[in-house]
């Protein structure tokens, strides 16, 4: 179980210095002041009220004010904490998507354990949209306990619980007419079945229509009201959808009982394919029981060894991908085997080519930060440890594998040994494209429909 640990006084040292990043959210002025429950404001001493209320505190800012008072009460100093007074200059706007990276530097000690505290936050852009100083009680002895399930950071949930949610943000839309190539198994026919009843897709059944009907009678699947197509094979069948797809006559495509390679061969044939000026993709959309908020990886699928420029491509896509989703800002963290930039590893160089490229807007709509390791991504542990200061370490919504064996062993890993849902998909086709596994559950199958359901409407 993660640990809270706080600073006692006697810890603190003048050039002491707590970096903290947040995306910001409508709802953070709320729920920052319930985090700063474990805050005692000394207001005998401050002149404010005793009260959680940080409108008085922040002035115009009130989502600055709690920011800035759950990080005293919950971590530096941290537990035990009283904020006797905090005055702060607004010199920005922020708003609902913005990541803010708020730095707090001990600038003064005194009698009765008091620290003033230098104040400074920017945004992803690094542009500066406050800061002020917080004269602080700090806490007379060290206190570390374990945070509890559900806090912030330490979530644990049920297994399936994200794709069930995608399912809800669906609820309303116009399912998607979707060419459905050789569902000729259980677990393909059935996953189209299942998507049609949930009213994510209207499946057009590809393949040998007697093969198709026998399946279905032996697992005792009902297709009345399936439209089933000819095709002798299921190379046949792959070119069938994606002809279907290139005519609209089909909004996506589903991947059944064949093979990938037979079916992206004809998504990306260049005379008669489905390219488009982005190059194609793969995403995962991991719903791992122990992170605490959904978590994508790109490319395990269908870029072996990509360039800079396949990267580029990789990133935003899987970036309009997450945003398309609800994930106002995505962090996204440049995966290698270490944190520094080093010619002999060329993802680390790849890495660092790639934050720059999103500087300059090459890439827009996400915070990028690398090269990192993994443990360093998705652990604010691993990288408070390793003094990495940064937005998106141990906080990454996207995971960019250097290349596909380790973008697919870092999958299903996480998927056999972590107990995580895949849902796969590929980006940059004219059309959303099913990938699935041939091994993977009905949920996970539903998964990537509702995930190519929102990405079709809400990117229109």
């Amino acid at each position: 179980m993660p640990r809270i640990e706080n600073r006692a006084f006697d810890d603190l040292a003048i050039g002491d210095k707590h970096v903290y990043a947040h995306t910001l959210t409508p709802e953070d002025f709320a729920r920052f002041a319930r985090a700063a429950g474990d805050l005692d404001p000394a207001a005998a001493e401050s002149g404010l009220p005793a009260t959680n209320g940080f409108e008085a505190i922040a002035g115009g800012a009130t989502w600055a004010g709690a920011l800035i008072a759950s990080v005293i009460a919950g971590q530096f100093p941290g537990l035990g904490s009283q904020l006797v007074r905090l005055s702060l200059t607004d010199q920005g706007q922020a708003a609902p998507g913005d990541v803010v990276t708020l730095a707090a530097e001990v600038a003064a000690r005194g009698e009765g354990r008091r620290v003033t505290l230098d104040l400074r936050a920017v945004n992803q852009r690094g542009e500066a949209i406050l800061s002020g100083r917080a004269e602080v009680v700090a806490p007379s002895e060290k206190i570390a306990r374990g945070r509890a399930r559900g806090a912030r950071g330490g979530e644990i949930h049920e297994k399936g619980r994200r794709y069930r949610r995608l399912l809800e943000l669906t609820r309303g839309l116009r399912p998607l007419r979707t060419a459905v190539g050789h569902p000729v198994d259980e677990a393909s026919r059935v996953g189209a079945v299942e998507a049609a009843r949930e009213k994510l897709i209207e499946a057009v059944l590809i393949g040998p229509e007697e093969k198709i009907r026998r399946a279905a009678e032996a697992s005792n699947v009902d297709l009345a009201g399936f439209e089933i197509v000819a095709a002798p094979h299921s190379d046949a069948a792959a070119d069938a959808a994606v002809a279907m797809a290139r005519d609209g006559k089909a909004e996506a495509i589903m991947k059944g009982a064949l093979h990938t390679d037979e079916l992206m061969r004809a998504v990306v044939d260049g005379a008669s394919g489905l390219r488009t000026a982005r190059r194609i993709t793969h995403v995962f959309a991991i719903d791992a029981p122990t992170y605490p908020r959904p978590l994508f990886i790109t490319d395990a699928a269908v870029n072996i060894y990509p360039t800079l420029i396949d990267k580029r491509d990789i990133v935003q896509n899987a970036i309009d991908l997450a945003r398309a989703l609800g994930i106002l800002t995505p962090r996204v963290a440049i995966l290698s085997a270490v944190e520094t930039v080093s010619p002999d590893i060329r993802s680390t160089i790849d890495a660092a080519a790639l934050c720059k490229m999103a500087d300059r807007g090459q890439i827009v709509g996400a915070i990028l930060d690398g090269p990192l390791a993994f443990d360093n991504a998705v652990s604010e542990e691993a990288a408070l440890a390793k003094g990495i200061v940064s937005p998106v370490a141990g906080r990454a919504d996207i995971l960019v594998a250097p290349d596909l064996e380790a973008g697919n062993m870092l999958a299903k890993q996480l998927e056999y040994l972590a107990g995580a849902e895949m849902a796969g998909i590929v980006l940059g086709a004219r059309v959303p494209i099913m990938l699935t596994s041939r091994a993977d559950k009905t949920m996970a199958r539903l998964g990537s429909c509702a995930i190519a359901l929102a990405l079709a409407r809400r990117a229109r």
